[in-house]
């Protein structure tokens, strides 16, 4: 099952890929790879934060 889904997961990762490239095909590739690096990191504190689980960065170890 898991090969599912890694191949799925390539898929995506090759569509999302794609749609970006022809999203920004006007914009400098370093500001849009900024853009898009601030939008995924922006979705992912929310995912943390709505989650409940910013009290777990507390538990993470020094060496991690």
């Amino acid at each position: 099952m898991w090969k599912y889904y890694a191949l799925l997961s390539a898929l995506f990762a090759a569509l999302t890929a794609i749609f970006a490239k022809v999203g920004v095909k006007d914009i400098n590739s370093d500001l849009a790879t900024a853009i898009r690096t601030t939008v995924i990191l922006l979705l992912t504190w929310g995912i943390v934060l709505f989650g409940q689980h910013v009290g777990e960065i507390r538990e993470i170890p020094r060496h991690a």
